[in-house]
C-alpha cells in the first residue's frame, strides 16, 4: 500500500493495485504501519490510482500540481481569470506569536482557517473577486508585523502554547473586524509534540495537516504530506524515537 493523500482529521488515502481507500486516522484510531521506500505517489484519476515509479517525492514533475492562485499578487497567473466571486481577507495567529494575513473564497473561510491550523482569526475584508484582494494582501503581507505564509515546523513549533493575546489584540486594533473565530482542536498538549515522519500510534488528533500521535509515552506531530509518497508496512520499526520529555523546555 503506498499512500498517496491525506485528509486532516479523517485519515490516510492509500492505494494497492489501482484500488483507493481511506485508511482512518480519526481521533482515537490506532495506526501501526511501517514506513518502506519512499517515491513519485502518482496520481488519481476517476477514484482509480495511477502508480509512477520516479524516485522523486511527494510528486515527480509529471504528477505535481502547483495551485498558482497561492503565488497570485493581483496579476493573474491564468490563462483566464477564474475568480470571479467574493473573497474574504483574513488574519489568523499561530501559537504563540506568529501573525498572517490570508485570502480565501468567502464560503471556504472558515474550512481554509482550520485546514491550516490556526488559533486565533479575524475576516478584516471582503471583496467582489479574488484579483482585488490579493492586491491588498500582497500589500499588508509587506508589513513588519505579518507574513502570508507559514511553514509548518513554525506551526509545530507552537502546539502546545498559547497564543499572545496582547500582540493579537494589538494587530487587531488597526482593523475593523467582521467576525472573529477561536479555534480548539481538542488535542489536550501541555508540551510541544516531537517533529518525527511516522505512521504507528494512537491518533490524538489534528491539527491543520498536523497528525499528532501517541507512542511510547510520548507524544509525536506528524506532518501528513511527509507521509504521501511511502509504502506502508506490516513492520513497526522497534527503533528508538526521541522522547518528548523536556522537548517543551523553556
Amino acid at each position: 500500500m503506498q499512500v498517496v493523500d491525506y485528509e486532516a482529521g479523517e485519515g490516510l488515502y492509500v492505494a494497492s493495485g489501482g484500488a483507493v481507500e481511506l485508511v482512518s486516522a480519526a481521533a482515537g484510531d490506532e495506526l501501526s504501519f511501517g514506513l518502506g521506500d519512499r517515491r513519485c505517489a502518482g496520481t488519481v484519476h476517476e477514484g482509480d490510482h495511477i502508480a509512477c515509479d520516479v524516485d522523486d517525492a511527494p510528486h515527480c514533475d509529471d504528477h505535481g500540481h502547483v495551485w498558482v492562485c497561492a503565488r497570485c499578487t493581483g496579476t493573474c497567473l491564468k490563462d483566464e481569470m477564474d475568480c470571479h466571486e467574493e473573497h474574504a481577507m483574513y488574519l489568523a495567529a499561530f501559537a504563540p506569536d506568529v501573525l498572517k494575513v490570508g485570502v480565501t473564497r468567502l464560503w471556504r473561510l472558515e474550512t481554509r482557517l482550520r485546514e491550516q491550523g490556526a488559533d486565533r482569526a479575524a475576516h478584516i475584508r471582503t471583496f467582489p473577486d479574488g484579483r482585488v484582494a490579493r492586491e491588498v494582501e500582497s500589500e499588508l503581507a509587506s508589513r513588519d508585523d505579518l507574513v502570508d505564509r507559514v511553514r509548518v515546523p513554525t506551526k509545530i513549533d507552537g502546539f502546545g502554547r498559547g497564543v499572545d493575546e496582547a500582540a493579537w489584540d494589538s494587530l487587531l486594533d488597526g482593523f475593523d473586524p467582521i467576525d472573529r473565530f477561536a479555534f480548539d482542536y481538542g488535542l489536550d498538549l501541555d508540551e510541544r509534540p516531537v517533529a518525527e515522519t511516522m505512521a504507528a500510534g494512537a491518533v490524538r488528533g489534528w491539527k491543520g495537516r498536523v497528525l499528532v500521535l501517541d507512542r511510547g509515552g510520548s507524544t509525536y506531530a506528524v506532518d501528513a504530506r511527509e507521509l504521501v509518497g511511502y509504502e506502508l508496512t506490516d513492520d513497526v520499526p522497534s527503533r528508538e524515537l526521541q522522547s518528548s520529555l523536556g522537548a517543551f523546555g523553556r
